[in-house]
């Protein structure tokens, strides 16, 4: 029959360590035991638990395969009793009882493992656009903080020049020129771009006549007037109407006041870019949502997916090429998860991309179908590969970098979901994956 070892383990022992490869079919006679897998970023993740009575070891030698637990831990004293692979084979042939428990927890087993590796895909993918949102809120929040604070500074500064201007009235002309110069301030249009080099000429020219003046910290001063295009004849009237003395308060209350309109442009600006944001959240989690039928639109849920993976664009400086049909109809399924489908799809475009490439994401319509293509320009899928591409935990980024369940996972929502599919076509340079979706398909979620 083959040989059978009996071996007795006391608590907190260890069965085998990372490196040992046991085979056999291991029983567990009394006792306690748990195995953990080493994941592919490193860390061990918890596999099975065994206790008096149950049986394992018999997956890797159907499959073929090296098991993928690499140790064991003895909870509490424990009997095992073990067949080696020629006697689990002779045992399988002769006895049919036997055979079939085996054949039924395996495939128990790997159902099992199967549903926690995709759930600890979609973890690890939750995690990833968790922490992007947190870089993509923190940044308009961190503008926004510092404009309050400047603003904070600019209001004290008009409320100190607006009492010396108390205490020393201003004549006709002086309340003239002043309302000329506010109209400019609060006008908010910005002059025409000029070059960088003719801004720093302007900046210079402005500064030297300030200073020229007597105006305290005409450096500073002069930036923030000539980026609304005032020069120094617009500001003639100022100079001519007041004194010395007050001239350079009247300047300093005007670019506090202009500064102030351009804090509060910033404020309203990050406050958009958050709303944006939170919106896009709100789509991708609604996109999430399954039972009921609903209306689904594509776009509203690639926008969704771009603008919350854009910190991931940054550091290659990637750029996302967006050519979606104006007139692309809505799709009403019972299908969920499409968020995760353009979300692994364009992390994919984003590591196949080399720096400063071009991300192409477009849709059309095509034989009753709603179609999305994302590509990308990286060297292309190779022909060995290209079979494999769509198999479960096949990767070929590098260790720590992808699971390889993710073009899996969409596949699996693309086609279980909506009925639809999913393919690519590759050559060095481009890569495009295209989703079809049914625009009729009432898919069971």
């Amino acid at each position: 029959m083959g040989q059978v070892d009996v071996i007795e383990a006391p608590r907190g022992s260890a069965l085998y360590h990372d490196g040992d490869q046991v085979k056999g079919f291991w029983g567990v006679l009394k006792g306690e035991i748990r195995g953990f897998k080493k994941e592919a970023d490193g860390s061990s993740g918890f596999v099975l638990h065994y206790t008096a009575g149950e049986s394992y070891g018999e997956v890797p030698l159907l499959t073929g395969r090296r098991s993928t637990v690499k140790s064991c831990e003895v909870v509490a004293d424990t009997t095992l009793i073990g067949i080696d692979e020629q006697g689990f084979w002779n045992l399988m042939s002769s006895c049919p009882v036997v055979r079939g428990a085996v054949l039924s927890n395996m495939e128990r087993r790997l159902q099992n493992y199967q549903a926690f590796a995709l759930h600890r895909e979609k973890l690890m993918s939750l995690g990833t656009l968790s922490a992007g949102l947190m870089h993509e809120l923190n940044n308009p929040g961190t503008a926004a903080r510092r404009a309050a604070a400047q603003l904070r500074e600019n209001l004290v500064n008009l409320q100190q020049i607006s009492m010396r201007f108390c205490e020393a009235p201003m004549r006709g002309e002086q309340i003239e020129c002043m309302k000329e110069l506010q109209k400019v301030a609060l006008a908010g249009e910005r002059p025409k771009v000029i070059s960088s080099i003719a801004q720093s000429d302007a900046e210079e020219c402005l500064s030297e006549w300030l200073d020229e003046n007597g105006v305290q910290n005409s450096w500073s001063m002069a930036p923030t007037l000539a980026a609304i295009g005032l020069t120094r004849k617009e500001l003639g009237c100022a100079r001519h109407s007041f004194p010395e003395a007050s001239f350079s308060d009247a300047l300093n209350w005007l670019v506090s006041l202009v500064s102030s309109m351009q804090l509060v442009e910033t404020i309203e600006e990050s406050i958009t870019r958050v709303s944006e944001l939170v919106t896009a959240v709100k789509k991708y989690s609604h996109n999430e949502s399954s039972g009921m039928s609903q209306v689904v639109d594509v776009h509203d849920g690639l926008r969704s997916t771009v603008t919350i993976l854009g910190h991931k664009l940054r550091p290659k400086d990637l750029k996302i090429d967006k050519q979606l049909d104006p007139n692309l109809p809505v799709i009403q399924s019972r299908g969920a998860g499409l968020s995760q489908v353009w979300t692994n799809l364009v992390d994919n475009a984003v590591d196949a991309s080399p720096e400063g490439g071009t991300i192409r994401i477009r849709t059309w319509v095509e034989g009753g179908n709603v179609c999305v293509g994302i590509a990308d320009e990286g060297p292309g899928i190779s022909e060995e590969n290209q079979q494999h591409i769509f198999e479960p935990f096949f990767t070929t980024k590098p260790v720590g970098v992808g699971t390889g369940l993710g073009l899996d996972i969409a596949q699996r929502i693309v086609v279980d979901s909506y009925g639809g599919q999913i393919g690519f076509d590759t050559k060095p340079g481009r890569t495009e994956f295209i989703v079809r979706l049914p625009i009729a398909k009432q898919a069971s979620s």
